[in-house]
Order: C-alpha cells, then sequence, then structure tokens
C-alpha cells in the first residue's frame, strides 16, 4: 500500500526534484547531477531530523540519483578512443520529470476548472411541452386590412407625439440651503408679530413628506446656530427638538454673501 506524502508545499519526490532544478535556474535536458543530489540528500536529511516519515518513493529516487552521478563520473571512453557509454545516463530522469510535469500541469488545469464550475449555477430544465403542443395561430387578414390597421397605428402615434410636444412636465426647483435660510428668517418674522418665539423644526419644514426638503430644512437650521441666528433645544432623546433666535439678528440673514 502506497501513501502520497505533502511535505510542506512539496508533493512527493519528483515534485521537490523539479523544484531544486527550477530554483537552481537548470535547464531540465542538462541537469547538474552532482549539485542537485546533494541538495536533494540534504533535504531528505533535513525530513529524518524534524521526524518526518520519508516514504519509501523518496528513497527510491535518492538512490536513482545517486547511481546517475556515478555513472556521470565513470569515463565515456578508453584510452583508445572505445567508446564505454553512448546513452547520457540524465536521458531516463529527464523523460521521467518532463512527463511528470506534463501530468502536473494537466491536474492544475482541471483543479482550475474545478473550481471555476463549482461558480457556476444551471436552472433545471423545465417541462414546456404543453406549449409545443399548441398549434400555431395565423391571422385571417387581407391586405386592405392590414393596411388601414398600420394606417390607425400611424394616426394614433402622431397625436401622442403632438401631445407631447405641447405639454412638458415641470418639476419644482430644489431649495437651497440659503433660500431655505430666508424662509426661515421670513417664518419667525410673521410669528413674532403674532407674539410667538420659539417654533418647532416640524414647523419650519414647507413639505414634511419630501425627504429632500426635510434634510435641507435641518442643514439650514444648524448652519443658522453656527453662525448665531438660532438656538435649538430638545429635552430628550427622539424628543422634539424646539428653536428659538440667538443672539444676532435675522437682519443680518444673507448679508455675509
Amino acid at each position: 500500500m502506497s501513501y502520497k506524502v505533502r511535505l510542506q508545499s512539496f508533493e512527493g519526490p519528483f515534485d521537490l526534484l523539479v523544484y531544486l532544478i527550477e530554483n537552481a535556474q537548470m535547464s531540465i535536458y542538462d541537469i547538474q547531477i552532482s549539485e542537485i543530489t546533494k541538495q536533494y540528500l540534504t533535504y531528505i536529511e533535513e525530513m529524518k531530523s524534524m521526524d518526518f516519515n520519508v516514504a519509501t518513493e523518496f528513497m527510491v529516487l535518492a538512490a536513482t540519483l545517486i547511481d546517475i552521478k556515478s555513472k556521470m563520473i565513470l569515463p565515456r571512453a578508453t584510452v583508445e578512443g572505445e567508446v564505454l557509454m553512448e546513452e547520457d545516463p540524465r536521458s531516463e530522469l529527464v523523460e521521467r520529470l518532463l512527463e511528470y510535469k506534463k501530468y502536473k500541469r494537466g491536474a492544475e488545469e482541471l483543479k482550475e476548472r474545478e473550481d471555476y464550475m463549482s461558480l457556476i449555477y444551471e436552472k433545471p430544465q423545465e417541462d414546456i411541452s404543453e406549449y409545443l403542443n399548441q398549434p400555431d395561430e395565423y391571422l385571417d387578414l387581407d391586405i386592405k386590412k392590414f393596411a388601414a390597421a398600420f394606417d390607425q397605428f400611424l394616426r394614433k402615434k402622431k397625436r401622442e407625439e403632438e401631445v407631447r410636444a405641447h405639454y412638458t412636465k415641470v418639476e419644482r426647483e430644489k431649495a437651497t440651503i440659503e433660500s431655505r435660510m430666508m424662509y426661515i428668517k421670513d417664518r419667525f418674522k410673521n410669528v413674532f408679530l403674532r407674539g410667538i418665539q420659539k417654533l418647532s423644526l416640524k414647523e419650519l419644514i414647507p413639505n414634511k413628506k419630501d425627504r429632500y426638503d426635510i434634510v435641507v430644512t435641518f442643514v439650514s437650521v444648524l448652519q443658522m446656530i453656527r453662525d448665531k441666528y438660532l438656538d435649538a433645544d430638545q429635552r430628550s432623546v427622539y424628543g422634539e427638538i424646539t428653536v428659538v433666535p440667538g443672539e444676532r439678528k435675522f437682519e443680518e440673514v444673507g448679508a455675509d454673501e
């Protein structure tokens, strides 16, 4: 029974070997076996020192690297020029590494496709046979009736365009903070004539159903409090806000602009 061992970011011996080759910026077709074997064995020893259970497949590849290293040390030819070893000892390892990289890339592409498809939701097929079984309906209309219907459509469209050209939708101009401050000033002047010295914030809003009017009035009151034209009092949380005249006179409202 074989086990797939994952150590840090490596899955299996070939994953570690590919990492070492790429990290050393070597060509996979011209591996420096001596250096790579040394790095590979060092990594295996570090795994053992950290009490990792090194899988057999890691040791098999280590033995393979040592075998290739020993063959690379042997001379390629005799003194007389006789060839002792024609094939490069690394060729089989290179083929296995290339095959590993190919399948690894294929596995990564499948994983990416799986992740992409997991985000796609499909609508289940519905039974639409009741609509498909209904025969097509054809209008029994001769050319004269069709021309009359089309002429009626054009006349109706023309009337709509004429009405639209004569009537336009008029929108009320939005109040500004400056104009609302003048409105509040005039509102207080009117109640002063009747002996009233304070008003609630609600009484200063012309259209209490219009959210814009509510906001612009509230901001205008805050500005007038800041400029000391008004003072405000609220006796309880969420209670009614009472607005009274401040230190400055209302006649000065708008004089600063």
